[in-house]
């Protein structure tokens, strides 16, 4: 199981700062359960110096696919090492609609990150619309193969996928259990394809829409949600913490 929050661009450095040290505190042994904070990226040098040594390890929201250069207000995979991050959330569907990105431009980042050790958090998910033509999984389908079409399996923990239907990311809605189940196995079929049925078991996909306290339990006891990419209720440590012992009493070998 894998719990990472996304803060987007949200918080200041004070407040940054109580969230961070707030969850490291009230944070029991999650056990198996890896728990990422994804900070903006100003604020990563300081979440990492609160956190390290600690069950919590640290995500960046984005990166450059390239190693250095003339990419004014881009970062790059080795900066992201330098302050200790172990994770990078990589194609988000904010970042795809509002700046362009496509499956050539996340597939080109997912490999520039599992070269630098950097675990890749690769999002997917289909609009409204397309899914209520029908299109969902073709759409999903369609992403995962090329986020990941020609990348060598990188080992067990060391790839994440997050399905995130967008319909329901800050919208309050949230896809049913069975549904959101559904389009997890969907994606380990086609992860199974991509590389071998044994290694698409060992990947966590993650479910990213509207996780909260009220329906963590449901979506988290589903075979294949192995954990949830938490946007909202990840600005409060309180509901935060509370996802993660949901994670904690789900947890499956």
């Amino acid at each position: 199981m894998l719990i990472a929050g996304n803060w987007k661009m949200n918080l200041d450095m004070s407040t940054a700062r109580q969230l961070a040290g707030s969850i490291r505190s009230s944070l029991e042994d999650p056990g198996p359960v890896e728990v990422v904070l994804c900070a903006p990226f100003v604020y990563l040098d300081a979440v990492y110096g609160l956190v390290h040594g600690s069950p919590i390890s640290v995500g960046a929201q984005n990166m450059h696919a390239e190693d250095a250069g003339a990419y004014t207000g881009e970062i790059s995979a080795s900066m992201l090492r330098s302050v200790g991050c172990s994770h990078v959330i990589l194609g988000h569907s904010e970042r795809r609609q509002y700046f362009g990105e496509t499956d050539k431009s996340v597939r080109d980042k997912v490999v520039q990150a599992v070269r630098h050790g950097l675990v890749p958090v690769v999002c997917v998910g289909e609009l409204l619309d397309e899914r209520d033509k029908g299109e969902a999984e073709a759409v999903v389908a369609r992403q995962v193969r090329g986020a990941l079409e020609g990348v060598a399996y990188p080992g067990r923990g060391k790839l994440v996928i997050a399905y995130e239907p967008v319909w329901a990311i800050g919208t309050g809605r949230t896809a049913s259990p069975e549904q959101a189940q559904a389009m997890h196995a969907h994606i380990r079929t086609e992860l199974s394809g991509l590389f071998s049925e044994g290694d698409a078991a060992r990947i966590d996909i993650l479910y990213g829409g509207s996780m909260k306290p009220a329906n963590a339990d449901d979506l988290l006891s589903q075979p294949d949600i192995n954990g949830g990419l938490i946007g909202g209720a990840s600005l409060e440590a309180a509901p935060f913490l509370s996802i993660v012992r949901a994670a904690m009493r789900a947890d499956r070998p």
